[in-house]
């Protein structure tokens, strides 16, 4: 005996709801674009503020049980961030404006390559040298530190766009800070239900966005300042001047794959040397060993907490690209894309197999 099965007729108002249906997702597609359009400017200051708030939720969750309250922990933890990262920041930055400027401006007037070189390290007429404000009166570092913090000030405050900017930035990153602590986990529950993807492949998007976060600033971040940071000491101890220019590019340096920090300790030693000043350029050549040997120890040790999994050479193309392509916040975005692309190439891989575990 045969069943026939009778299929209901379609009905008549599928085409129209086949149209709703695109409507419904032009509009979607619209709104999303435009509201990105709208967040573009401040993406970097909310990236950042996510990335922080996700490595500073364990320290306030154990404050919100104290208090009683995630609010008043969140509260806390975004006032010790602003005076003990963001304000000594500032100041350095404030200091590291003049100090570039006076540099660039000695090196455009340089007559010749190894002038422009010789600038990096000599002394200015009437400047003084780092090593003598150790031994010398309080009041005249004072006097030193206010007329070279007012100059820094000064030339911030000529560029108005570039101040406001950097002032927006920093409220944004603030509030979303506090709000990415207190919220962070109802927001990331609402994506996880109103995304078009399955739990677990969001779940696998969100790793991989945190790990990048981690990754950069823990693996990669903590490790090229710590570099950077003793190799400023050397050569504040060997009274090189710019010191904390040369600081800061040697931190820049440590990025690069094998040579590292090797790009500018040796190229100073060496002009130090030629100048003369052996004693000097030994001190800058044992202090960038030591920078350079430093890279062995922490950054492993560092992995354990922020450990990127995207190969060396990988991460070292993504950064210089992203740097081409979107600038200089390009070299956060320049990592944060490969490695959402390669957590994607993963899901797509297993979409219609058995659960890969890697």
């Amino acid at each position: 005996m045969s069943v026939r099965v009778s299929r209901p007729p379609p009905s008549k108002y599928a085409p129209f709801l086949a149209q709703g249906h695109l409507a419904l997702a032009l509009a979607v597609g619209l709104t999303a674009i435009m509201a990105l359009k709208a967040l573009l400017p401040l993406w970097l200051p909310l990236l950042l503020a996510a990335w922080f708030a996700h490595l500073a939720r364990p320290i306030s969750d154990r404050l919100a049980e104290r208090l009683r309250g995630r609010s008043r922990a969140a509260a806390l933890v975004v006032v010790l961030l602003v005076l003990g990262v963001l304000t000594p920041l500032v100041m350095v930055v404030l200091s590291l404006t003049g100090d570039a400027s006076l540099l660039f401006d000695r090196i455009r007037a340089s007559e010749s390559a190894s002038a422009a070189l010789q600038s990096f390290i000599s002394q200015e007429p009437g400047s003084a040298d780092w090593r003598e404000l150790v031994t010398a009166d309080p009041q005249r570092l004072l006097v030193m530190l206010r007329e070279n913090g007012a100059s820094a000030l000064t030339l911030a405050t000529n560029v108005a766009g570039a101040t406001l900017a950097a002032i927006l930035g920093t409220v944004v990153f603030v509030a979303g800070f506090y709000v990415f602590l207190t919220d962070g986990p109802r927001f990331g529950a609402w994506l996880e239900r109103n995304l078009p993807l399955t739990p677990a492949q969001f779940r696998g998007f969100s790793r991989a966005f945190y790990e990048t976060g981690r990754g950069l600033m823990l693996g990669v971040g903590l490790t090229a300042l710590a570099q950077g940071l003793i190799a400023c000491i050397g050569y504040l101890c060997a009274g090189v001047s710019h010191a904390l220019v040369l600081g800061l590019l040697t931190a820049a340096a440590a990025l690069f794959p094998s040579v590292g920090t090797a790009l500018v300790w040796v190229p100073a030693a060496g002009v130090l040397a030629l100048s003369g000043r052996i004693t000097d350029a030994v001190i800058v050549l044992v202090v960038g060993c030591i920078a350079g040997a430093v890279d062995n120890f922490l950054r492993p040790a560092l992995s354990r907490f922020g450990r990127l999994r995207v190969p060396t050479f990988v991460l070292f193309c993504a950064m210089l690209g992203g740097l081409v392509a979107f600038g200089a916040s390009g070299l956060l975005l320049g990592p944060l894309f490969v490695r959402l692309a390669m957590e994607g190439l993963r899901q797509w891989r297993r979409r219609d197999g058995p659960l890969i575990v890697t």
